[in-house]
């Protein structure tokens, strides 16, 4: 059986959606599940946050190596098929598939493949546009992971179909702007879209020759990000735009009637209404570890300890809330009833790096 694949995806950049994965991904694994990250933002920012300069520069410089998921689908550009990658194993339940800035050279391929696929050879174009899903899967059997988590950039090419296509359940991150409400406009049909024209070219293809991934891409929810917070609640600027979330997710992303949809704070599709946690990026990013892992000699004393004990709190809920939604169990997660943060209701194989 498959590994799942849960991507977050929102086509309009700056929402956080980088900084969201790898936080969430450090959870899971604190929390003892197996989680195999995909950076697959030829920007390779996720990338650059588990790694140091170093050790991506190894990388990116070793062209015999299948380093990086673009080292691993590259033999498809010629001849053959992917390579299984060299993941990164940054902690023992958390591994990393690295992002590579060349990545965005498959653009073209992945395009042209989209249409052939339609056609009576489908082998080759096939296994071009599953590239990301087999190549995952497999580094998810060596790593025997429970789950796998990709990112991917803001836009919606090919390269982001070809993600989709390999993800059974998807999450929007959501800034409090009009571009983020414009961005669910664009995102829910090119969803809906992608499905129905990825289910044509699977039956078209009686006798696959190798397994193909379902492309479900079933939306799980949204988050909201980065608002500014007085009192525990959302500064009126950004008020404005949180208030239409919830119908616009239901019209655009669903595509059912918003009719009367509940406030966000207690909307069951809000995962989170997440906090601006600015004063402790700059210390995260120099430790290069996440927010909620912070100590005493890293800067997280007074009140930025408390910022980091809240940031765990929130992102343990999250994680917690969202594996519950997706069937995927997480060995520690608490028993009890699991609330919504802010809202009332409603063994591998791949090359060791240091622990982030």
């Amino acid at each position: 059986m498959p590994v799942p694949v849960l991507t977050f995806f929102n086509n309009k950049g700056g929402v956080g959606k980088t900084s969201l994965v790898y936080h969430l991904a450090w959870m899971y694994a604190e929390q003892g599940l197996r989680v195999v990250a995909v950076d697959l933002d030829p920007q390779a920012n996720l990338t650059a946050a588990f790694l140091d300069e170093d050790r991506l520069a190894q990388l990116w410089d070793d062209a015999a190596g299948a380093g990086t998921i673009f080292r691993s689908v590259k033999p498809l550009l010629s001849i053959g098929d992917y390579a299984p990658v060299e993941f990164q194993e940054v902690d023992s339940n958390l591994a990393l598939v690295p992002g590579d800035l060349g990545l965005s050279s498959f653009e073209d391929e992945l395009s042209s493949m989209w249409t052939a696929a339609l056609s009576e050879n489908k082998d080759r174009p096939m296994r071009i546009l599953t590239a990301f899903w087999r190549s995952a899967q497999d580094a998810a059997v060596r790593f025997a992971a429970d789950l796998i988590v990709f990112d991917v950039g803001p836009n919606l090419g090919a390269i982001n179909r070809a993600a989709l296509l390999a993800s059974s359940h998807v999450i929007v991150p959501l800034g409090a702007d009009l571009f983020s409400l414009q961005g669910l406009r664009n995102l829910g049909p090119a969803l809906r879209k992608w499905r129905a024209d990825w289910t044509e070219r699977r039956a078209r293809w009686e006798r696959p020759a190798f397994d193909l991934p379902s492309g479900t891409m079933e939306p799980v929810g949204y988050v909201a990000m980065r608002h500014g917070v007085r009192l525990a609640r959302p500064v009126q600027a950004y008020t404005r735009w949180l208030d239409r979330i919830p119908a616009e997710f239901r019209r655009s992303v669903l595509d059912e009637p918003a009719g009367e949809s509940p406030p966000i704070g207690e909307d069951p599709l809000c995962l989170a209404l997440l906090k601006n946690y600015n004063s402790l990026m700059p210390l995260a990013q120099e430790a290069r570890k996440p927010i909620f892992s912070l100590l005493a000699a890293e800067g997280a004393i007074g009140s930025h300890a408390n910022a980091a004990a809240g940031a765990r709190d929130d992102f343990r809920k999250l994680a917690q809330s969202i594996a519950q939604r997706i069937g995927v169990h997480m060995p520690c997660a608490a028993s009890s009833q699991l609330e919504l943060f802010d809202a009332p209701s409603g063994t591998g194989t791949g090359t060791g790096a240091a622990r982030a």
